[in-house]
């Protein structure tokens, strides 16, 4: 087995994983949310956020639940649940996860998601990529049909969609109105700074102004 180490943000890649050992890894973390697990077909990696990386992913989960709230968009968040697919040979841990639409009543007052059974993979996914990754997770979620992805590489935050089996930029989300990575990183880069409740009254207001 290959150990490739990235200490900067805390990521070990290892090759010639076997499925069983994939499982066995994450039962043994028990109910730990850190660190997490992303496999791609005997390719692991396994990552300790920084605390950096933490906030922003905690900033963008609650920027997506004041815009939808003030919208009265229903949504359900999954926070980091662990999605794999035995079959495709495929798993991750995103940093936060939504629900939006039709896919919310099927997964709504579940214990587990089990995507071997059927239940749907998340519609927007929320990934901090500080330092670059030991793997790409895109083919990942594209493969487990994730239809968007918010990614922040630390200054920015982008909006990726999926098209013909791979993500592209796009303008605006396609679950919330009117949010563009420009609009998301400014109110990312405010929630690192400001005090909460200013913060949240900031993005609230910004919501109003904008409808």
């Amino acid at each position: 087995m290959e150990t490739v180490k990235s200490p900067a943000e805390g990521r070990v890649l290892l090759r010639n994983v076997s499925w069983g050992t994939y499982e066995r890894l994450i039962e043994e973390r028990e109910e730990r949310r850190v660190p997490r697990f992303f496999y791609d077909r005997g390719v692991m990696e396994v990552v300790s956020p920084s605390k950096r990386h933490e906030s922003i992913s905690e900033i963008i989960s609650s920027l997506i639940e004041h815009i939808a709230l003030e919208v009265s968009l229903d949504f359900e968040s999954a926070g980091s649940t662990t999605f794999k697919n035995e079959g495709m040979a495929r798993g991750f841990e995103p940093d936060k996860c939504f629900y939006f639409g039709e896919s919310i009543e099927l997964v709504r007052g579940k214990d587990d998601i089990d995507l071997d059974a059927g239940d749907p993979a998340p519609d927007l996914v929320v990934e901090v990529d500080i330092t670059s990754p030991s793997i790409s997770k895109f083919p990942i979620y594209a493969s487990l049909g994730v239809s968007e992805v918010w990614l922040h590489d630390g200054e920015r935050l982008s909006i990726l969609t999926l098209g013909d089996e791979e993500y592209t930029g796009a303008s605006e989300s396609s679950f919330l109105p009117s949010v563009t990575g420009e609009i998301l990183t400014r109110l990312v880069a405010d929630g690192l700074l400001m005090e909460r409740p200013a913060w949240a009254r900031k993005v609230r207001e910004w919501v109003r102004e904008s409808r």
